[in-house]
Formats: structure tokens, C-alpha cells, sequence
């Protein structure tokens, strides 16, 4: 009831029509976000044969000489990132549009992958989540993360349904959640650091990966607030740019603390928005990094065994 009153006063504060009054008591009622911060395994078929199950536990064990594989997805202007980990489980942050989810699909069955252990949406903008409800329908998904942030979109409103739907539960997304920690991996959420923003970009859940001696930052779309909030080091070998490339992100301050050799941006061709600014382009590459972008580059591939790295793209 405590948390009901909360959102009814968010509400209020926020003068939210019908449809936001629709999803805040649909994310309260049903449970999407549990009460508890205890996370559980829960299985889906998704479709697909009983044959393909979640496992209890995730793997402890890493073979030595494996390797993380991160595919920055060329899904125009959005946001898809399918992770390979070196324990043998996947990752997949974001899902563009809904217009390009069966690609996405298309593109991880063709890697021979079936089920997605961890799946995060950064924040609710269509060019994020719009193709996650297909992806939740047509995979095995173990767990699922994504901030407390409200939206009143349609999009938003179906993804809730279809995680209800399919018996799913999310974990909130923010600064301290550990997602995996064994051996020489580690993924940890170091934003959102703040419970309310006045742009829903700023709740975007920020990922670090740090594999033995390297490492990776996916910024979602956060924004300079939600860069100045960051406490954690971020210092990474690769970042995925937050916001597009946007002027909005990437301060100068924070690409110095950043200090990467690869930036990759995502980003749509010939976009409305005129992303990625030039300015912004500019400080990666006079920090030392070098630029990939999807609108460019296509697909974009980052391997390494935690020691060296390797970036293929697919134009």
C-alpha cells in the first residue's frame, strides 16, 4: 500500500493522464517490479521446445582462454548490444524499434543462441524497448532488468503486459546491483544514481563489464546529470556512447575520465536528430580513442580473451 500511495503521489506531482494511471497500476498490482529485492530465476518456453531450459544457476566456471563477444547491432537510430560471456551465458541490452526486432531475433538464432539469460532495458524509449516484447516471446529470458521509470507509451505499456504475460519478473535496475561476479567477470549497474529525473533519458541503466584486464561501459542515453552522479571508476578500453552521440552526453569531463581506445556510437543514418555531434566525435578522438559507428561501420564486433582486443565491423 505504501508503494501504491508513492506512485499515486507521483502521479498527482506529475498531472499524468489515463494511460500513465493505466501502467503505474499495472506495474504495482501485478507485481512486474516485486516488492523484494530478491531475484529469481524464472523459466519461459518463449515458443520454443522444452528442450531449451534456463539452467537453476548461472555457470561459475570459466574455461581458460574463453572470451567475451560484444555485437553492437546496426538497428538504425536505437539501441541493441548482444553480449557473449565468457561463462557461457548472453546478454542483450536494448532492442531498437519494433521494426527491427525480428532482425535482432534473426541475428542471435544465427550465432546459435536460443534463450537470454540477462535481458536489460535501459529506460523506456521505443528506440530501446520497442522489440523487446518480441524478443521476450521468442526466447528463453532468465532474468530481466530495468529501471523504475515511468512512461505513459503504448510501447511501454505492451512490454509490461508481455512480461506479465510470459510469468516474468523485472529487477530494478540502479547504481548497485550486481549482476555477475565470478572469477576474473564481473557486470554491475552504476546508474541510475537518483530515484527522479525531469528526462526519462537520465534513468538509463549504465553496465560495466570488466573481464580480467578489460573492460566496458554501455551508457544507455544517460545523460550529464547522470554522468556527474557516477561515483564508480569508469575508466574502460570500450564505451558504447551514450545518447546516439548526442551534445546532451559525453561532457568533456566525463569522456577524460572515460579515457577509451574504442568508442562505438549508435546510431541511424542520415537521422533527424543530426547525431552524432561533431563535437562529441571530436573529444573521443583527441582522448586517444578511435570511433566506430554503426550508421558507418554496420554491425560492430568486440572480442577479447580479458587481455588483448579485437574490433571487426560488417561494412
Amino acid at each position: 500500500m505504501r508503494k501504491l500511495r508513492k506512485y499515486r503521489s507521483q502521479l498527482r506531482n506529475k498531472k499524468l493522464n489515463f494511460i500513465g494511471v493505466f501502467v503505474i497500476v499495472l506495474i504495482c498490482i501485478l507485481g512486474i517490479f516485486p516488492l523484494s529485492s530478491n531475484e529469481k530465476e524464472v523459466s519461459n518456453d518463449g515458443g520454443l521446445e522444452d528442450t531449451v531450459k534456463i539452467e537453476d544457476s548461472y555457470s561459475s566456471y570459466i574455461i581458460e582462454g574463453a572470451k567475451i563477444k560484444v555485437h553492437y547491432i546496426d538497428v538504425g537510430e536505437g539501441d541493441s548490444i548482444f553480449i557473449e560471456l565468457p561463462n557461457d551465458m548472453t546478454m542483450l541490452i536494448d532492442a531498437g524499434e519494433s521494426n527491427v526486432s525480428s532482425y535482432i531475433a534473426e541475428y542471435i538464432r544465427d550465432l546459435g543462441y536460443f534463450k537470454i539469460d540477462y535481458l536489460i532495458g535501459t529506460h523506456p524509449h521505443a528506440d530501446h524497448i520497442g522489440g523487446m516484447s518480441y524478443i521476450i516471446n521468442n526466447f528463453v529470458i532468465g532474468k530481466i532488468y530495468m529501471p523504475k521509470a515511468i512512461s505513459t507509451s503504448k510501447t511501454y505499456e505492451n512490454l509490461l503486459n508481455t512480461i506479465v504475460d510470459n510469468n516474468l519478473k523485472v529487477t530494478t535496475a540502479k547504481v548497485g546491483v550486481s549482476i555477475l561476479n565470478i572469477d576474473n567477470l564481473r557486470v554491475d549497474i552504476i546508474a541510475p544514481n537518483s530515484d527522479n529525473y525531469s528526462d526519462l533519458n537520465n534513468y538509463s541503466a549504465v553496465i560495466k563489464i570488466v573481464y580480467k584486464n578489460k573492460s566496458f561501459l554501455f551508457m544507455g542515453d544517460a545523460e550529464r546529470v547522470s554522468e556527474d552522479e557516477i561515483k564508480t571508476d569508469v575508466s574502460v578500453d570500450v564505451i558504447k556512447v551514450g545518447h546516439h552521440g548526442s551534445d546532451t552526453s559525453s561532457s568533456a569531463s566525463f569522456v577524460k575520465k572515460v579515457n577509451a581506445k574504442y568508442a562505438i556510437i549508435s546510431v541511424g543514418a542520415d537521422n533527424e536528430y543530426n547525431h552524432p555531434s561533431e563535437d562529441v566525435v571530436s573529444r573521443f578522438q583527441s582522448s586517444g580513442a578511435k570511433v566506430y559507428r554503426t550508421d558507418l561501420n554496420g554491425n560492430i564486433i568486440v572480442t577479447s580473451d580479458g587481455d588483448t582486443l579485437e574490433v571487426t565491423t560488417s561494412k
